[in-house]
């Protein structure tokens, strides 16, 4: 169970950085800035995502 949390952690936290490179390369580029808000509104959701998944990893190797 611990690998399979820390698999999804690197993979939220990869997405996490996926989006957040997106955002920043329209941004920068100047074309959409719907889209610029609608990948930075997907990063936060993400950055979310990672977190709770991360809590529960620590919650879950922690002895009880």
């Amino acid at each position: 169970m611990h690998d399979a949390l820390q698999i999804i952690t690197f993979i939220a936290l990869a997405a996490v950085l996926v989006v957040l490179i997106l955002g920043i390369i329209n941004m920068t580029r100047g074309t959409s800035p719907n889209r610029s808000q609608t990948l930075m509104r997907w990063r936060v959701l993400l950055q979310f995502i990672a977190l709770v998944v991360m809590m529960a990893a620590l919650y879950l190797a922690s002895p009880h």
